[in-house]
């Protein structure tokens, strides 16, 4: 099962590629039992769902897709972008590779929505990881728990593990960032722009009015910026979520928040 779920990311976003961690102190002897991945219905096939959640007062964009009985549930966190909606392809594969065994829920960033449901406001690394583990308190899942997150949700994922450790079972990183590479040019540029915060203003001035243009050109500049490497579903997210105001300055901040995070680790 764990090989399944990694394999199905491609791009590299930090220097380590994926890591597992299975908690066995905590999981009672029925819920091994359940947990049997030989029968996979490599068919299996379900349209996501998107919808709206309230988390801590959060609106939260949610993709879910429902197995009919399943024997565990895997909840997914993106990375910084959150948009979750650029995750539709994975959710829907990942469903299908587990052979609709396993109900998935993936949970967008606070903030990182399409409209600008919370006015405005700011929400750092910490706080999204506060949001992730009372998604997890609020959503009553009975099934067990596998974590999947994606660059600085893996981070994400092992806090859900640790202060949720009567819940989760296994927590899965997918090109994790859990720490600075200080071989990465490409990181040198974003540290360099996050912590300014000149710079971080005239990113978001520079990005936030493309929203005013017609969706045919943002498609044209994501397809140019992104090449063809991107499906249609995240050409699309690019172009509803990123150049709103209020999306791009909480990928700045939360992006700030957790260079902060890694580099006092």
């Amino acid at each position: 099962m764990l090989a399944r779920i990694a394999a199905l990311t491609e791009r590299p976003l930090s220097f380590i590629r994926s890591f597992k961690y299975r908690r066995t102190d905590s999981i009672p002897n029925s819920s091994r039992g359940e947990m049997d991945f030989t029968d996979l219905d490599s068919n299996a096939t379900k349209c996501v769902n998107l919808r709206l959640c309230s988390v801590s007062g959060c609106m939260t964009e949610i993709l879910e897709i429902r197995a009919d009985r399943p024997s565990f549930h895997v909840v997914f966190v993106p990375g910084n972008p959150g948009v979750i909606t650029f995750y539709k392809d994975f959710v829907e594969s990942l469903f299908k590779s587990l052979g609709g065994t396993a109900s998935v829920s993936a949970v967008g960033a606070s903030g990182h929505t399409e409209k600008n449901w919370e006015h405005g406001k700011l929400y750092s690394l910490q706080e999204q990881i506060d949001h992730k583990i009372e998604f997890i308190k609020v959503q009553n899942i009975e099934a067990p728990l596998v974590v999947v997150g994606h660059s600085i949700g893996s981070y994400i994922a092992l806090e859900m593990l640790r202060r949720l450790p009567e819940k989760v079972m296994y927590c899965i990183g997918l090109y994790p960032f859990l720490a600075l590479n200080l071989q990465s040019k490409k990181q040198a540029v974003i540290v360099k722009v996050i912590m300014s915060r000149v710079l971080s203003i005239m990113v978001t001035l520079f990005v936030a009015p493309l929203s005013l243009l017609p969706r045919r050109v943002l498609r044209l500049i994501s397809e140019l910026s992104n090449g063809n490497s991107w499906s249609n579903t995240a050409h699309e997210a690019c172009c509803s979520h990123l150049p709103q105001y209020h999306t791009i300055r909480n990928v700045l901040y939360m992006a700030r928040t957790e260079f902060i995070k890694v580099c006092s680790c």
